[in-house]
């Protein structure tokens, strides 16, 4: 699986929001896209991640 553009193993099936919050991301502040499109927040349980998925993980960052 590609994330971000460098090679990732997954060690065990897992869901989008389950790969997410193994990672560290907060998946409240992330838009990911999954093999070309944007995974809508409420289906990260739902989406199955598997070995040829490309994902694209961007953070939200705020400040002012």
């Amino acid at each position: 699986m590609l994330v971000n553009g460098q090679e990732k193993k997954l060690q065990t099936p897992a869901t989008l929001m389950e790969f997410l919050r193994a990672e560290g991301y907060g998946p409240e502040r992330v838009a990911v896209e999954r093999n070309g499109a944007i995974v809508p927040r409420p289906d990260y349980d739902a989406v199955r991640l598997a070995e040829g998925d490309e994902l694209e993980i961007v953070c939200f960052v705020g400040g002012g």
